[in-house]
Formats: structure tokens, C-alpha cells, sequence
């Protein structure tokens, strides 16, 4: 049956001559808070400008100076109650680094176990499902766009003899809310995948068993542990099958049918960047045990990982490596609620540790390298024109000019698709192959999984075609053939792990050092996209620590602004406001969608809009700390501020 929801009334605040004012405050089914505002012209239904609103400040860089170290690991996982685990990881590489210790071969191992339950599979059956599936459910597609929902109606499901729906319409019914049969079967599966995880991790979502240089999770009965994850590995491999074919026949249908083949276009040259994921076993155990030699050798370890690192820059791959990523990212502020922290001369940190300078020897950017930044809040009023976002706005220098960039599964299954380099699951045998544009994997039959189609019992294999950009659909297309990408490496690990565990390799950690002075990173691949932890250790404390989720590359204010426009990349594919400032994904996603409601402008919800902004799974933040004085006396401390969550 058709669920009964609510559907809000227009956020089209107001409409002067032919532009119409959208303002939807907050976007919701996102983890944590944020804004967007459009003005869109009313007769080409598209905007004139938009800007999107990070409203809420973690704070978790500034108090995390003066601890030590290996605390990084367990404080960064609280940045997110949905995806701890991604900076607990990423927190963890970059303390393997800077404390000089790596784990054995099965500690990489089980840290890629863990982490690709929770959080790969469990947040992106989440987020595709019950947080962006609802805009295609049959309660929102049928009354705002009813021609969308007649083609529905007719439109045969290319993949049905693996999901088992006979026409586009019928997923859509089983996509609404609450009653929905996709809905509901996501609450099971996305807990499957995470006591997966928690069999290693200890816990979820803050892993208790990550540590630099290994992981703690008791091996007493590694081969039981073993046994039970593989038990649910099998649930999940038929789950998967499910979930991915049900998405790109979703994906098929709106470019072919509803027009959504340029809708929420980033850029038109793709402009990405992915770390990779799934480390490689024997390669991360032998990076070395200070952090220059790990530094250097960690490039190496990350183009070998299961998917491969890779950036590229208007669609030319530009590097392969981590390090000339990490070395040349910049955190600008024109936009946002900070104060400067730039001071006279040299930064403290000009080189990366091989030598190598900071954002091409530029000491002017050199000072809003990660390893320079000083993170100093200054809230002020909002001002679109000005400062608008507690998000930064995050640049990448290259050829002497700075470039916004996309990250996510888009971006992870892009440079796969198009990567000469084989990644170790490949090589150890794993059922993915890649290369000239495409990727195909072969999911293992997965028996007797009674509440899912037999299709999903059956081998399968699926293969991804990369776009030629990044639309709102195609980032969820992506998003799913990811889904199947993990299940491969997966089962890939367990043999791996077994094997280890089989011939006596029961050790999965080393000591870790206190240095004097070190510094690092660590990057991986989150379901969000790349996420990446600075740290400068002095004195075995954190002297600095800076972070960057996936939602910081995307979500940053238009920039850079003021002086530093100069270095703004004058290239015609970046998408720019009126004002010509470049535009980070987020807004320029917003700015490239054409309204295709069927309804008049005053009637309009911004379906397309959230549609766009939620193909990303937004991250922005889970509490806010803010301090009511009172003569500079402090008399109230709010912890966490929650808002309306009813709109669409």
C-alpha cells in the first residue's frame, strides 16, 4: 500500500519578477545540519546562483592538542556517530606514521574486515535506501513528478531476474518509508553488516580495538571469529546483489526516462580524487618503523591498495600518488567562520617528510597547508555574500593555479574504472577486473537467504560503465556498484585472513614509538569518499591535529576570495558563481539542476535539490558546543543542538 507521509509545503520563500528564492533549512535525512539557498529563475526553471550552509562547529581539532597521540583514534571517531569508524581509521593510519609502527600482516587484514562492514556496507545500504531512496519512493515521485511516475509504471527493470521487480514502479513502491519492503529490509541488513564489524571492532560506531601499529581484538579463537563473519558475509553478499541491480536499474531509468542525464552535474571535466581502499597486506606491513620511511613508502602501499588511489584534474589523470595530493591541499577560510591563524614569513612545516615542498614552495599557501593550519572559530552573523559555513573551503594547487575537487564512490569507482593499475585483490585472485573505463566484479552464489529473491542466490555478475561526469543519479549509481566493489575484497580478506591464521600468523599489532617530534597522515577511502587526519606530534603530544571528512572537500563556500583569487583556476570547465568565484561540488551539484517538478514555482520543494546534495551522503556534523556567557562568565553549555527534521 502507499504509505501516508507528509509532504511539506513549498520552501520557496518568495518570488520577485522571475527569480525565485529556495531556501530549505535544515536539508534532513543527512547526518548533521545544513542549508541550501537558490535563486532560480523562474522561466528556465535553473539558478542564477546558489549557496550551500555547513551550520554547525565540532571543535574536535582544538581540543585535541596537548593529548597524546594514540588518543587521536578514540576522540576522532566521536567527529560522526554514523561513520566513527572512518576517522578512527584514518586517525590510525596517520598515528601509525607518526609513532613509527605498522601492524603484522593480519592486523592489515582484520582492520580491512572490520572497516568494510561498518562502515562501507552498513552506511551506504543507509543512505541509499533510507535516506536518499525516500525522493525515489512512490509517495514523493508519484505527486510531484506524476509524468516521472507514469513512465515508472511502464518501464520494464532491466536487472529483474536478480532483484525480482517486474517494472521500474514497483521498486518505487517498495522505496516508501516505513512500509516499504526495501525500507524494511534495510533495518535488518545494515545491522548484519554492522555486528560484522563489531566481531572486530569490539564495538560500533567508535571501534575499541584499533591502535597504532595493529589492532587489539582478541585472537584466542581467531578461527570462530572468522566463521561468524563469513556466516553473515553470505547474508550480505545476496544482500548486496540486491541492493546494487535495484539502483541501476533506478539509475537507467531517470537518464533514459525523467532527464536527469546532466542533472547535478559537478563539472563537466571530472575532477576526482580517491586514496583507494583495502590496503595491502604484505606491502602496509613493511612500510618501517619511523615516519619518514612510512611517509615515503606509503604511496606505494596506497596504489597497490584493493582499488587503487588516483587523481584526476579535468579529466587528465594528473598523479597516482597520495603524497601529491596531501602536500598540495589547502584549507581557505573567505567563506567561513574562522579567524586567520597566517603569520609573518616561513610556516612552521614547509616540506613534507621525503623533502619535498609544501604546495609547490609557495610559503603564501604554504601557511593554509593542513600541517600549518591553526583552527580558531570566529562566529559571526551570516552573510551570503561573505561568510556563510562553518566549512572550509578546501583547494588543491597544481600547475600554480588552485582547483576545487570531488570525492566520493564516484570518485573511488572512476579511478578504478579507468586505472592501469591492478590492486592486490585482483592479483590474489579476487572476482574484480578493471580497466578501459569499466569496472566488472562476480559476487559468489549465496544460498537459502529466504527473504530476498532467489536471483540473489545465484552468481552475478555486474559490471560499471564510468560516466563521463558526476550527476546526482550517477553518484548513486556509484554508490551502489561500490557496495558490490566491497563484498569482492571482502571475501577476498577472509580467505587472506585464514590463510594467515592457519599457518601460526596470530600477531596483528607492533609497539608504537613516542617521538619527539614527528609528523604525518593517513588517508583512506570512507563510504563518503577520502578522509584524511593531519597530525604534528612534539614532545609525544599532538602539537596539531587537522581533519578532513569527505563532506569538507565537497560541501566548502564558493573561494577562494579576496587576495587569493588570483590563484583560481581560470580553466572553462570550472563551474563558477556570477561573481566568477569557483565552486565546490556541493553548490556547483545545486547550481547545475533544472526543477522538474510539475507544480507552480510557488508550489516548489527543491525535489531535485536535496535529491543533488543528498547523492553525496552529507556528513556535516553531530553536536555543536556552544557556551552562553553571561559577563564573560560562562552560565549555560549546550552539548548538542537538534532541529527540525520534518521537512523534505
Amino acid at each position: 500500500m502507499m504509505a501516508e507521509i507528509f509532504l511539506p509545503a513549498s520552501n520557496v520563500k518568495k518570488i520577485r519578477g522571475n527569480v525565485a528564492e529556495l531556501f530549505i533549512d535544515p536539508i534532513t535525512r543527512i547526518e548533521g545540519h545544513l542549508a541550501l539557498r537558490a535563486e532560480i529563475d523562474v522561466q528556465k526553471r535553473k539558478p542564477k546562483d546558489t549557496w550551500v550552509s555547513a551550520t554547525m562547529f565540532r571543535g574536535f581539532e582544538v581540543f585535541m592538542r596537548g593529548r597524546a597521540p594514540e588518543d587521536a583514534i578514540a576522540l576522532s571517531s566521536r567527529v560522526c556517530g554514523v561513520c566513527g569508524a572512518s576517522h578512527a581509521n584514518a586517525a590510525t593510519i596517520a598515528t601509525d606514521m607518526a609513532l613509527g609502527a605498522v601492524p603484522t600482516e593480519l592486523g592489515v587484514v582484520l582492520r580491512n574486515l572490520a572497516f568494510v562492514m561498518t562502515d562501507h556496507i552498513y552506511d551506504h545500504s543507509i543512505i541509499l535506501n533510507l535516506l536518499g531512496g525516500p525522493d525515489y519512493s512512490e509517495v514523493v515521485v508519484k505527486k510531484l513528478t506524476p509524468d516521472c511516475w507514469a513512465r515508472a509504471e511502464t518501464t520494464e527493470a532491466k536487472y529483474s531476474h536478480i532483484h525480482g521487480y517486474r517494472k521500474i514502479a514497483d521498486i518505487m513502491r517498495d522505496l516508501n518509508p516505513i512500509v516499504g519492503k526495501i525500507w524494511q529490509l534495510t533495518v535488518k541488513y545494515q545491522r548484519i553488516a554492522r555486528e560484522a564489524g563489531v566481531l572486530l571492532y569490539g564495538r560500533h560506531s567508535h571501534p575499541s580495538t584499533l591502535v597504532p601499529g595493529g589492532i587489539s581484538t582478541d585472537l584466542s579463537a581467531g578461527n570462530y571469529l572468522l566463521e561468524e563473519y563469513t556466516f553473515r558475509l553470505v547474508k550480505l553478499t545476496a544482500w548486496v546483489k540486491f541492493v546494487t541491480s535495484i539502483w541501476m536499474d533506478i539509475a537507467d531509468f531517470y537518464n533514459e526516462q525523467c532527464d536527469y542525464m546532466k542533472q547535478g552535474m559537478t563539472y563537466p571535466k571530472p575532477t576526482f580524487y580517491s586514496p583507494g581502499l583495502m590496503d595491502d597486506p604484505e606491502i602496509y606491513s613493511q612500510m618501517g618503523d619511523n615516519y619518514v620511511d612510512i611517509y615515503k613508502a606509503f604511496d606505494e602501499a596506497a596504489m597497490n591498495r584493493g582499488t587503487p588511489s588516483g587523481l584526476y584534474i579535468g579529466g587528465e589523470k594528473v598523479s597516482d600518488k597520495p603524497s601529491d595530493m596531501q602536500r598540495n591541499v589547502v584549507e581557505l577560510i573567505d567563506g567561513s567562520f574562522y579567524a586567520p591563524w597566517k603569520g609573518n614569513g616561513k610556516p612552521p612545516i614547509t616540506e613534507d617528510p621525503a623533502g619535498k615542498p609544501l604546495v609547490g614552495g609557495n610559503e603564501e599557501l604554504a601557511w593554509f597547508h593542513p600541517w600549518n593550519k591553526t583552527t580558531i572559530p570566529k562566529p559571526t552573523d551570516l552573510n551570503w555574500g561573505s561568510k556563510y559555513s562553518w566549512a572550509a573551503t578546501v583547494r588543491l594547487y597544481w600547475n600554480g593555479k588552485l582547483y576545487p575537487f570531488e570525492v566520493g564512490p564516484i570518485a573511488r569507482m572512476f579511478v578504478t574504472a579507468h586505472s592501469n593499475l591492478k590492486g592486490w585483490v585482483e592479483k590474489a585472485g579476487g572476482a574484480i577486473k578493471h580497466g578501459g573505463g569499466k569496472i566488472e566484479v562476480t559476487l559468489p552464489a549465496s544460498r537459502d537467504v529466504e527473504d530476498l529473491p532467489k536471483g540473489t542466490w545465484e552468481e552475478v555478475t555486474l559490471t560499471y560503465h564510468a560516466p563521463p561526469f558526476s550527476t546526482t543519479i550517477e553518484r548513486v549509481r556509484a554508490r551502489a556498484f561500490a557496495m558490490s566493489v566491497d563484498i569482492v575484497e571482502a571475501w577476498t580478506n577472509v580467505l587472506v585472513a585464514l590463510d594467515y591464521i592457519n599457518h601460526g600468523k596470530s600477531k596483528a599489532s607492533r609497539p608504537w614509538k613516542e617521538p619527539a617530534f614527528s609528523y604525518g597522515y593517513g588517508q583512506l577511502e570512507a563510504p563518503r569518499g577520502n578522509v584524511e587526519h593531519w597530525i604534528v606530534v612534539k614532545d609525544a603530544r599532538i602539537a596539531n591535529y587537522q581533519i578532513h571528512a569527505p563532506t569538507t572537500q565537497n560541501v566548502g563556500p564558493k573561494g577562494p576570495k579576496d587576495e587569493l583569487k588570483r590563484y583560481c583556476s581560470n580553466d572553462a570547465w570550472i563551474t563558477r558563481s556570477p561573481e566568477g568565484y569557483c565552486m565546490s561540488p556541493f553548490e556547483a551539484a545545486a547550481y547545475n539542476t533544472v526543477v522538474t517538478e510539475e507544480v507552480p514555482p510557488q508550489e516548489w520543494n527543491g525535489l531535485d535539490y536535496v535529491r543533488a546534495i543528498r547523492s553525496f551522503d552529507p556528513c556535516i556534523a553531530c553536536a555543536a558546543h556552544l557556551e552562553f556567557t553571561d559577563n564573560k562568565k560562562v552560565v549555560k553549555t549546550v552539548k548538542k543542538m537538534l532541529t527540525n527534521a520534518c521537512s523534505l
